[in-house]
């Protein structure tokens, strides 16, 4: 691997964890699916504007189509905006956590429902993964956690994990930004009147929302978004997913520096199991590649 490709995977899981962070300060003073909504609607406005310059089509294949439905629902709809919605009530680096089982809870579900093999490695990580988890979610409930804020995370990753068993494989056939604008606009129409029914335009203007709001558009929404598929492109996608092994780390470092969340010493055991874990489940899957 060259150190172009690991500067990108690094960079990529630095703006994928920092976005939780961001997302908090966002919830603070915004209702949580109204601004959601409208980030999709300029992210998806600037993603297929892009596209269009770039001679990118959308006239998609049926594939293409089926993956723009299943990710604007699963992802952008309910993976992001439950944790949108579920971060109101506990801390970014908490999600941060949750979000990062995702690897695993692949894995498990395709070895359990799909009959993918697994290998010994990666059933040590599957389990390396409760364990950190459980070690974590202890020290949590200690503290006095969101039930229904854990709940909303772990149903958000679960969606995510399904859409990404789902459509996997689905080849976008140069039109990556045009399938990810797409994909975001579908997310913007299914919030919008999700934000109609259950919230009211309550805004308190400050500087932090608007800058956490511009970030968490541009960064984790644009451009990690194409730094992935380009790290994909140059490497594969089982091995870019290694990188995923360090969400947990970077996630809870960001939220401890810019948002002062307290980190203790069960959290930082619970994460490095944890990203022990996602590590083992990736380097199983790159020896089964190679094999």
């Amino acid at each position: 691997m060259d150190i172009r490709s690991i500067f990108m995977g690094l960079a990529f899981a630095l703006m994928w964890s920092s976005a939780f962070t961001s997302a908090r300060m966002i919830v603070a003073d915004a209702p949580p699916l109204t601004a959601l909504s409208l980030r999709f609607l300029i992210s998806g406005l600037i993603g297929v504007a892009i596209a269009r310059a770039m001679g990118q089509s959308w006239h998609l294949s049926r594939g293409q189509w089926r993956s723009v439905a299943i990710f604007g629902l699963c992802q952008n709809a309910l993976y992001l905006g439950l944790n949108f919605v579920a971060m109101q009530w506990i801390e970014a680096s908490l999600a941060a956590i949750i979000a990062s089982t995702m690897p695993l809870l692949v894995a498990l579900l395709g070895w359990l429902f799909m009959g993918q093999k697994v290998r010994p490695l990666g059933i040590a990580g599957l389990i390396a993964g409760v364990i950190g988890v459980a070690i974590i979610m202890g020290s949590r409930f200690s503290g006095g956690v969101s039930i229904p804020g854990l709940i909303l995370c772990g149903i958000g990753a679960l969606a995510l994990a399904v859409a990404t068993l789902t459509v996997r494989g689905a080849s976008s056939k140069g039109n990556v930004l045009m399938i990810v604008g797409l994909q975001m606009f579908v997310g913007a129409g299914i919030l919008a009147v999700a934000a109609m029914l259950t919230e009211s335009w309550q805004v308190n203007w400050t500087p932090r929302l608007g800058l956490a709001f511009v970030y968490t558009t541009l960064v984790p929404g644009l451009i990690a978004t194409w730094v992935w598929f380009r790290l994909v492109d140059r490497i594969g996608a089982v091995r870019a997913a290694t990188y995923h092994f360090l969400n947990p780390f970077f996630g809870v470092a960001v939220a401890a520096v810019l948002l002062s969340e307290q980190i203790g010493v069960a959290d930082i055991v619970g994460v490095v199991i944890v990203a022990a874990g996602i590590l083992a489940v990736q380097l199983s899957k790159v020896g089964a590649t190679a094999g």
